[in-house]
């Protein structure tokens, strides 16, 4: 395969600025506009976690770690969904289940050790085999272990325990840490071969990043990249208008960027986990009138003022088993309430309380949506209670092992599939015992298990029809809508978000604006 060309830098001379401030030397127009121009300035809608690689799965990790921090060994391109090299030059299968990977020479992390196959190795092992209960290994691996060897520095064996016809797809979701990274314990602030380094994390604060001066590859216009997170969406839009930060994520059409709001199609799917083994919701009657009364394109219009569209499954089209034939569930009270009293006539204890969670800055509007919701479960007749939590407390709920006696429960989830495959999104929510799955049954386990063995149209035939079978066999989700989302951009930088930037934001492909020349350094 050839090296990789999708990434454009603007080649800049390395100037951190601890090196400005030890030579006596002064930016020129530092003060303009109230910015450093060797600094790109983000504003998140909440503090990253962590910044542990094996998590970077998650939307509020992977923003920040993936491809800036660490790297994985593939990459896959959002536009064209190929997979390019990059710590890895070449791959190929070499038999039904054994792949080869050829790393990349002349490349060091961070902290000046050189990297290797070992590396690789150990990263994956430590990702997927480990008993770290990383995200990654649920979302990508499932329960799968995976035999790794390194022969040489350049040359990885990952050998699987069936055939994997899209194994470097998975593989391009584990970034690469060195050999000797805790087996044990998660990192918070890793060491990795990408093109910027942790300079310093004031948690609670901001979180600074410095040019990675080792970098193997082309290194990024900003010498330096820093985050702040603010929740509330109008002050993150806000920021953008009085120039106190060059890049705003996760923006409502409401908050006020005008025309520094730059809309983009994300590959993000918002829908409603039903905890299906608690009652009432382990009555299907019951799952099936949640679904009924939510109101899909009302929500869309009114709250996301049509930056979306009404899902019908948890994929959007784009993704390798997208049906197009499904429809919406119809929005129908009336059918709602006949349906919760059948099941209230049939001893269900539909009165019971049921806990309704959302998590803040979710999305905007996020806190509309949720009480939207429950207004229409209140009009059929269920007894639906709000609980908006912050990010670390909303993961125990919708990651496994979930909290011992919560009782009933409607998860709010966002779903992307940054790989551009349904496996990735029937192993972690469809498969009975999948990691933010809650409900299954064997026999549509059994049929899930067969499609991910097939290839080509069948392989995308089988998803799409799994997705018209889940309602009728399972009934854990009320899908709401496929998101479009709005990046704040300052006039200063060049950026055009793609699909994956809600969950990958890449740094380096972000440029001064204009002709991208070096800011002017003043002695």
């Amino acid at each position: 395969m050839s090296p990789r060309t999708t990434r454009r830098h603007v080649a800049l001379a390395l100037v951190l600025a601890g090196s400005v401030i030890a030579s006596g030397c002064t930016v020129a127009n530092s003060g303009r506009g109230g910015y450093d121009p060797n600094t790109l300035r983000i504003v998140l809608a909440q503090e990253p976690p962590t910044l542990e690689p094996c998590e970077s799965s998650l939307t509020s990790t992977g923003v920040v770690v993936r491809s800036n921090i660490t790297e994985p060994l593939v990459e896959r391109d959002p536009t064209s969904g190929d997979l390019q090299p990059l710590l890895a030059t070449e791959w190929r299968q070499t038999s039904p289940n054994q792949w080869q990977f050829k790393v990349r020479d002349g490349v060091t992390f961070s902290d000046g050790t050189p990297f290797t196959a070992q590396d690789a190795a150990y990263s994956i092992d430590r990702a997927v085999n480990s008993d770290l209960n990383c995200n990654v290994d649920g979302y990508v691996f499932g329960d799968e272990t995976l035999t790794l060897d390194a022969p040489d520095d350049q040359t990885l064996i990952v050998g699987t325990e069936t055939p994997d016809p899209i194994l470097p797809l998975r593989i391009s979701f584990v970034e690469i840490v060195p050999t000797g990274t805790s087996m044990t314990e998660k990192v918070r602030e890793p060491i990795g071969t990408g093109p910027y380094a942790i300079e310093n994390w004031e948690y609670g604060q901001k979180l600074r990043l410095v040019r990675n001066a080792t970098y193997w590859g082309e290194k990024p216009a900003f010498p330096v990249a820093e985050y702040q997170w603010r929740s509330e969406g109008s002050v993150r839009a806000a920021m953008i208008t009085n120039d106190e930060t060059d890049i705003a994520v996760s923006l409502g059409p409401e908050d006020g960027a005008g025309e520094l709001g730059v809309p983009f199609q994300n590959n993000e799917t918002t829908a409603l986990r039903m905890q299906a083994t608690e009652p009432p919701l382990d009555d299907i009657r019951v799952r099936q009138a949640v679904n009924y009364a939510v109101n899909r394109e009302g929500i869309v219009k009114a709250l996301f003022q049509g930056l979306g569209q009404p899902a019908s499954q948890l994929i959007p089209s784009g993704v390798v088993g997208y049906n197009p034939d499904l429809a919406l569930w119809p929005h129908d009270l009336d059918k709602a309430r006949e349906l919760i009293a059948d099941a209230k006539a049939d001893g269900v204890p539909v009165d019971k309380e049921i806990r309704l969670i959302g998590r803040t800055a979710q999305f905007p509007k996020i806190s509309e949506t949720i009480e939207v919701l429950q207004s229409e479960f209140t009009e059929i007749g269920l007894n639906v209670k709000i609980e908006m939590m912050d990010t670390s407390n909303q993961l125990e709920y919708q990651l496994r092992p979930f909290p011992q006696n919560t009782g009933p429960y409607l998860l709010m989830i966002m779903h992307g599939n940054q790989a551009g495959d349904a496996a990735f999104t029937l192993d972690q929510y469809m498969l009975s015992d999948g990691p933010q799955a809650a409900y299954g049954t064997p026999e549509f386990d059994a049929k899930i298990r067969a499609a991910e063995e097939l290839t080509g149209k069948q392989r995308d035939a089988a998803f799409a029809q799994l997705f018209a079978d889940e309602p009728q066999e399972i009934m854990q989700m009320a899908y709401i809508a496929h998101m479009k989302g709005i990046l704040g951009k300052s006039p200063r930088v060049d950026y055009t978000p793609n699909s994956a930037t809600g969950d990958e934001m890449r740094l380096s492909e972000m440029t001064p604006a204009g002709d991208g020349a070096e800011p002017t350094v003043a002695q």
